[in-house]
């Protein structure tokens, strides 16, 4: 049912040091309708929302739903006895609005998906591939750095397994992996990446991070380092995850949760086979802060 995740929303105090720290990730911002938006470059959908609030929170989830399949929706959030609610205050009104069981907001938009910017295929020289000849890479490396589009999200919950069978059962999600049991459970939505949401076991609700690709690992290294060189905390990276495979570099937000530049994650087709794996979340790279799971949202 579940295409692919629209975007989200958080609550903030302060929508100005908001709006400076997405900019300097390399998103478009813009004021709409008393709240702040953000859209990848070339990519013509609200990625991210930020409402005003006394502190900050998780708001609400969108998802665009597979041509078809509205209908269906609303009858399996009725044998699930989930809630249609009215949309909260500051957010579109289209689409069906329930509450998942950690009570969340959820947005489901019978709507395709905006095509992400193209980008040029990325030629590597590497193993037994030689598809870069004639050509001196670094004068061309830096013409696209910026985020192409909203991969994923990870929220924090305290009942992963209700969190999992809701977004499965119900809205029609399928496991990818899991880590440690159902210490982080990934979510796909059908052949494309690994996951695009997915779950972290916490001692309440909340917000872990968001995930932008863009389109290769020099493109990560030189927006990190961008961040870096406008003061924005290094955070973590850069590395390769195990579970996804993907590159990644994270960057704390100023509102306690991080946010991901990611390229080369892993497609999944109708055979792939969930695991339940216990590795650590990198393949290489530098340990993660001890931070990185705390989940600092009021209770």
């Amino acid at each position: 049912m579940i295409s692919g995740l629209h975007h989200y929303a958080l609550e903030l105090p302060d929508l100005a040091v908001a709006d400076s720290f997405l900019q300097d990730f390399g998103l478009t911002t813009a004021e709409k309708d008393g709240a702040l938006v953000a859209e990848c470059p070339g990519r013509s959908q609200e990625q991210v929302r930020m409402l005003e609030g006394p502190a900050k929170r998780l708001h609400h989830v969108s998802f665009t739903l597979r041509p078809d399949t509205l209908d269906g929706v609303r009858e399996a959030l009725a044998r699930a006895g989930a809630p249609l609610i009215e949309p909260p205050a500051g957010t579109r009104e289209d689409g069906l609005w329930t509450r998942d069981p950690d009570g969340t907001a959820v947005q489901l938009l019978d709507m395709v998906q905006a095509p992400a910017r193209p980008v040029a295929e990325v030629l590597t020289n590497a193993g037994a591939s030689r598809q870069r000849i004639g050509a001196a890479l670094w004068r061309d490396v830096t013409e696209d750095v910026l985020p192409r589009r909203l991969g994923h999200a990870l929220l924090f919950t305290p009942q992963p397994a209700r969190m999992t069978q809701f977004y499965t059962e119900v809205l029609g999600l399928r496991v990818s992996d899991r880590i440690h049991g159902d210490l982080v459970t990934f979510l796909n939505a059908g052949p494309g990446d690994h996951h695009i949401f997915g779950f972290i076991a916490s001692t309440h609700p909340g917000f872990h991070h968001s995930s932008f690709e863009v389109p290769s690992i020099d493109a990560i290294a030189l927006g990190a380092d961008r961040m870096r060189s406008r003061g924005r905390d290094p955070g973590w990276g850069l590395g390769r995850h195990t579970i996804g495979s993907n590159f990644f570099h994270y960057n704390p937000d100023p509102w306690g949760s991080w946010i991901e530049w990611f390229s080369d994650i892993d497609q999944i087709d109708d055979c792939w086979v969930a695991g339940d794996w216990d590795v650590p979340p990198h393949l290489w790279g530098a340990p993660p802060p001890q931070t990185f799971l705390a989940n600092l949202e009021p209770r």
